[in-house]
């Protein structure tokens, strides 16, 4: 118990302080994903996986779950990851077709909200024959994702006749589980840390995918 109290006042004493950047009324005039471009652009040349995101998503109830996975597209038509359709992110995203995604870069950070929908299969058929043959074979071996599994010999036995079964096979199939999402962006925020707390925060928000974007300064 002692242990565990130390660690929770030592958690509270870290603090940062921020001063790399601003955020002025200006970026306002740029379009959100010209300016979230240029951030993960800018993330690309400090941070190990730029494109690392948190992903939170709902059960039906509205019971929010939350992990990291990656951004592996980004256009005019939303931001796409990869996964597996039997996951329990998959299953959340078809009961509750909303998803909330989070980028954090030391200093900075983008919130994006909105609706979601499967990638075609033509795309997700394309990402999967661009991955290294390890991962499509990991794809394969994890048809369960999410589910118990008793031990990892089990995970590794899989994996040995998952290669077998693709042995001498140049092309391996995408499984017909695994594919793409895309989140429909109506709500961008962009978060620049500032000295002394006072952040700037600007909101891009629309009431649907086709309308215009409007822009917000937020309180910090």
């Amino acid at each position: 118990m002692n242990n565990i109290s130390r660690v929770a006042l030592n958690v509270a004493d870290m603090r940062v302080a921020y001063t790399a950047g601003t955020l002025p009324d200006s970026a306002r005039d740029t379009p959100p994903l010209a300016l979230f471009s240029e951030w993960i652009a800018a993330a690309r040349e400090t941070e190990k996986e730029a494109n690392a995101m948190t992903i939170a998503t709902a059960s039906k109830t509205g019971r929010p779950s939350s992990r990291i996975v990656l951004l592996k597209g980004v256009d005019a038509s939303g931001f796409v990851f990869y996964t597996n359709y039997n996951s329990r992110k998959s299953l959340q995203l078809t009961e509750n077709p909303f998803a909330s995604l989070t980028f954090y870069w030391g200093e900075r950070q983008v919130r994006v909200e909105g609706p979601v929908e499967k990638v075609s299969q033509l795309e997700s058929d394309a990402y999967f024959a661009s991955r290294p043959r390890e991962s499509q074979i990991g794809a394969w071996v994890s048809h369960d994702q999410s589910s118990p599994v008793d031990t990892r010999a089990i995970l590794e036995d899989r994996e040995v006749q998952v290669k077998k079964r693709f042995e001498g096979i140049d092309k391996i199939d995408k499984p017909p589980f695994w594919g793409g999402w895309r989140v429909v962006p109506t709500y961008i925020e962009f978060w620049q840390g500032r000295v002394g707390r006072l952040h700037d925060r600007i909101l891009y928000e629309r009431d649907a995918p086709e309308s215009e974007w409007k822009t917000t300064r937020l309180m910090p």
